[in-house]
């Protein structure tokens, strides 16, 4: 009897996330060994430039010693901590300040989750909290985009407006609602940014009339829409939501989960536009995917009432077992060192107008309809017809073909379903990775071209 692989074992008791189970038994794992800089190594020896940061996380780049040893120091210190029963520990308690510094002015105090899908499951909770303590009980019902993505918890993927993550799931919830996603290269009036900025505004306040000012407790957002297909807003768009917000007496909580931490320039997209949101949802470059974390920061006035209704006595029910983990948060404090004192930030902000211009070369290949980006946060979307920017049959499952050749040309990015290719870069690429990175991709979209079936869909 032989010993079994790691293939099998895999295929015999690993759940993957957001994976066709079937699928999966049939072609296997490809398993990971080891990361360098914007380099992965599976077990076959294939070296694999990573152009997605893992998950729109590993902001650092592998093998980053320096977060290495701040995790072992801490280890060794101090494993663990709990945060209940008024404990805490000093990196979890520097971690917080260091981010309050670092956020909005609005933003004044930080809970610490596992990652963006419970930040954005606390930040619900303590809405509904929030409005049940100032006596307005019946603010129930949110207001999120389509193509929006707010995680997979029970709760969240409701706010999560893409179908694969409520199929069979029992959701969208009867409080959760959506208006039109900001999406300038499929929106019915164009490229005119003003004209998009104002139709979101006009949507946002007709969906509020609809259901009842006195009935909406927030709308949740994201400044890029991450994995809706990476979604540009035309600038100006965040600030004018906010303002919205505002006047309509509604929380304004951003999802910065994935543009967090440099990914689009400034260490938070906000920033950008100065925009002063009430809550804000945070993981992925918090600690660079180098250990679970995240985290939900709200305002003073929310805490404030909250800290009132419940009063003297009574606790305030939320909490998991390792919010504020201390190796997590150890970390988190050294990533937030490279970004500013190591020049990741800036290095990520010098690499930017290369980025987006291998992206915009592309709009020459015949696959390619449209190229966007902000910061090192980009894509390219497949159509079959360049001219009416129609979509290929999802039946030739192109995106699969993307993903396949993009492995045999040694580079990850993300191939969604609907034929956009996602790519996050590591803030630490360089000149050369990035010249690396468009001639493979380059020569990716030219074998999937060179398929028989792919040619003969375009028009």
């Amino acid at each position: 009897m032989t010993k079994p692989t790691l293939l099998d074992l895999d295929r015999q008791h690993l759940i993957h996330p957001v994976t066709n189970f079937r699928a999966h038994e049939k072609r296997g794992a490809t398993i990971l060994e080891s990361g360098s800089g914007a380099f992965l190594r599976d077990a076959s020896g294939r070296e694999l430039l990573d152009a997605f940061s893992g998950l729109w996380c590993v902001n650092t780049g592998y093998g980053q010693e320096s977060i290495v040893q701040a995790a072992t120091e801490q280890m060794r210190r101090l494993p663990y901590a709990t945060g209940y029963f008024s404990y805490g520990s000093e990196p979890a308690i520097r971690l917080a300040a260091r981010l309050v510094e670092l956020a909005p002015p609005s933003l004044s105090h930080v809970y610490f989750t596992q990652g963006g899908s419970d930040a954005v499951d606390a930040a619900i909770r303590y809405i509904a909290y929030y409005y049940n303590a100032i006596g307005q009980p019946g603010r129930t019902q949110f207001i999120s985009l389509q193509r929006g993505y707010h995680g997979s918890s029970s709760v969240g993927a409701g706010l999560t407006a893409l179908p694969l993550f409520q199929r069979h799931f029992n959701l969208p919830l009867p409080s959760q609602h959506y208006i039109s996603s900001p999406y300038p290269y499929r929106n019915p009036l164009g490229a005119d940014p003003q004209a998009l900025i104002a139709a979101s505004v006009a949507e946002l306040r007709a969906k509020v009339a609809q259901l009842g000012a006195d009935t909406v407790a927030a709308f949740f957002c994201e400044p890029i829409q991450g994995s809706g297909g990476v979604i540009v807003p035309p600038k100006g768009w965040l600030k004018a939501m906010a303002d919205a917000c505002r006047e309509l007496g509604i929380l304004f909580v951003l999802d910065e989960v994935i543009t967090g931490f440099g990914r689009t320039g400034p260490m938070f997209a906000c920033e950008a536009e100065g925009v002063a949101p009430d809550m804000m949802t945070l993981a992925k470059g918090l600690t660079a995917g180098y250990a679970p974390m995240g985290a939900l920061m709200m305002s003073d006035a929310i805490y404030q009432a909250i800290a009132e209704g419940a009063g003297p006595e009574l606790a305030v029910g939320h909490g998991q077992t390792y919010s504020a983990h201390p190796v997590s948060a150890a970390i988190g404090l050294e990533v937030l060192r490279l970004y500013q004192e190591g020049g990741l930030l800036a290095n990520g902000v010098a690499r930017a107008p290369q980025f987006e211009r291998g992206l915009r070369d592309l709009l020459a290949h015949p696959l390619v309809g449209d190229a966007r980006s902000r910061g090192l946060l980009g894509a390219l979307e497949l159509v079959a017809d360049k001219e009416d920017k129609r979509q290929f049959d999802p039946a030739l499952r192109l995106h699969e073909r993307i993903a396949q050749a993009a492995y045999e040309n040694n580079v990850v990015f993300r191939a969604f379903g609907d034929n956009i290719l996602g790519f996050a870069p590591a803030l630490c690429y360089t000149e050369d990775e990035f010249s690396l990175l468009f001639t493979r991709l380059k020569a990716t979209l030219d074998q999937v071209l060179a398929q028989p079936e792919v040619a003969r869909a375009l028009t």
